[in-house]
């Protein structure tokens, strides 16, 4: 029987990396071709998500240093980190916005970036949103407050925004939403996906939200990018602000930013799994009961239930 030293590698099977690696060449080539995209030389050409999570993370711990920012601060160091967290954060953005401004310049065929002022346009962009964080903040600061007086559970404001996906999702759909005003929509995208992965509630940065919103638990709630909502409303989870159908154009494609998804006035309440489509407005101060599926208006006032629509259905015959 032999003795020989038993060689571990030679049980190994070899991976041929070489022609994957050539395939994988070969396939990122036939996608580029396909959309028009020649080979360039330099660096990366799109934001990246991993710089965004970064910035994110310190724009939430800018906003609120105390309660969100590293847990050795002290007060008398606010100001210090505020000021040196931001320059970092900044100047990350601009990076991004940059990669944006020239990748939409590639899909609009501007081979020639020259034509446009993309250092000056950027600058203005991040400048912009940098004076937009103090309103942010107190947009934010009525969802807190908000969340506090609307849950009975909650025990203090700085339980609510440290415990509460929903002041989470909204401290990130506050920052994606002024990122979509300032027309950059793919970081604003990349923004919002951010809160989708963490508290599983999906609001399109596009969604306009007043002041002092509240998402009662908040898994599964969807709200579309044409999404108008007023001040002082409260949802709960499963909800879904949503587009009854879609147009389309001559050859069949999609038509994109046509309003399609509902106008929630002041005051309202929406309760778990309603299902709100199309462009119609439900009226100042009314609520929606749970499960609710509702594609017409409702004027102030109003209270919808399961019940009430039945009524509607048989009232007017067309359900029988």
């Amino acid at each position: 029987m032999s003795t020989a030293p038993h060689d571990e590698t030679a049980a190994v099977p070899g991976f041929d990396l070489g022609r994957v690696v050539a395939e994988l060449r070969a396939a990122r080539t036939e996608w580029r071709t396909a959309q028009d995209r020649p080979r360039e030389p330099g660096g990366r050409e799109l934001p990246s998500r991993e710089a965004l999570k970064d910035i994110a993370q310190g724009l939430r711990g800018a906003l609120f240093p105390m309660r969100l920012g590293p847990p050795d601060l002290r007060q008398e160091s606010e100001d210090y980190y505020v000021g040196h967290t931001l320059d970092v954060v900044l100047n990350a953005l601009l990076g991004q916005v940059r990669l944006e401004l020239r990748h939409g310049a590639r899909q609009q065929g501007w081979r020639d970036l020259g034509e446009i002022d993309v250092e000056a346009r950027a600058l203005r962009v991040v400048r912009s949103f940098a004076a937009a964080l103090p309103g942010i903040r107190r947009l934010l600061d009525s969802d807190v407050q908000a969340a506090f007086h609307g849950d009975p559970a909650a025990r203090s404001v700085d339980e609510v925004l440290l415990c509460y996906p929903g002041i989470q999702a909204m401290v990130l759909h506050r920052i994606a939403h002024q990122l979509y005003r300032l027309e950059v929509p793919l970081l604003a995208r990349l923004v919002a996906e951010l809160a989708h992965g963490e508290t599983g509630i999906d609001i399109h940065p596009g969604a306009q939200i007043g002041a002092g919103f509240f998402i009662d638990h908040g898994t599964g709630v969807v709200i579309g990018e044409t999404a108008v909502i007023g001040e002082r409303v409260r949802l709960y989870q499963g909800i879904t602000l949503g587009a009854k159908r879609f147009s389309t154009d001559e050859q069949g494609h999609l038509v994109k930013g046509q309003p399609r998804h509902p106008v929630v006035e002041d005051d309202v309440v929406i309760y778990a799994g309603a299902t709100i489509l199309g462009r119609i407005t439900i009226g100042r101060g009314s609520s929606i009961g749970g499960n609710v599926w509702l594609t017409h208006s409702v004027p102030p006032g109003s209270h919808i239930s399961q019940a009430t629509l039945r009524q509607d259905t048989v009232g007017d015959g067309s359900g029988l």
